[in-house]
């Protein structure tokens, strides 16, 4: 079971990374909440029934875990030396400077926008999108609109 987990979650460490860096600002944070999404998906992978898809249930609980964390104020996150640092490195580097400021734009929206922005970047489709954040398809696209007007308002 150890070695399913470790291989899904190098396989999807990019959409880990893509949460952690909408919803953290310094590296030390993000690689902080990236080890508490790890822990969080290993709590719940003994319950995962593959009734969705990996990549489905990995944004469900990273997007969870981090809103649940930011909501807090007062981050207090365990290490699970389980997963070792090696497996998130390479996505940890620094990004180019476009990149950088498409994160930063995407950390001034709330916590919801964040979330329907990092799923539709990731190419998934309005359908998912509303099955993941609980919103109606239909909405999924007015929201979409709005949130890349307001990243294009605040990228000028």
């Amino acid at each position: 079971m150890e070695k399913d987990f470790l291989k899904i979650v190098e396989d999807n460490q990019g959409i880990i990374y893509k949460v952690c860096k909408m919803y953290r600002d310094t590296r030390e944070d993000q690689e902080d909440l990236f080890q508490e999404i790890v822990l969080q998906l290993w709590k719940s992978y003994p319950k995962f029934r593959r009734e969705s898809k990996v990549s489905t249930w990995m944004y469900r609980i990273a997007l969870n875990t981090a809103i649940a964390i930011f909501r807090k104020n007062k981050i207090e996150l365990e290490f699970n030396e389980k997963i070792p640092k090696e497996h998130h490195s390479k996505y940890m580097e620094t990004s180019s400077e476009n990149e950088e400021r498409l994160f930063e734009a995407i950390r001034t929206l709330n916590k919801a926008e964040r979330a329907i922005i990092a799923l539709y970047l990731e190419d998934y489709p309005y359908n998912e999108i509303g099955e993941i954040t609980g919103i109606t398809e239909n909405y999924v696209g007015v929201k979409i609109s709005r949130i890349k007007e307001k990243l294009k308002n605040i990228l000028e």
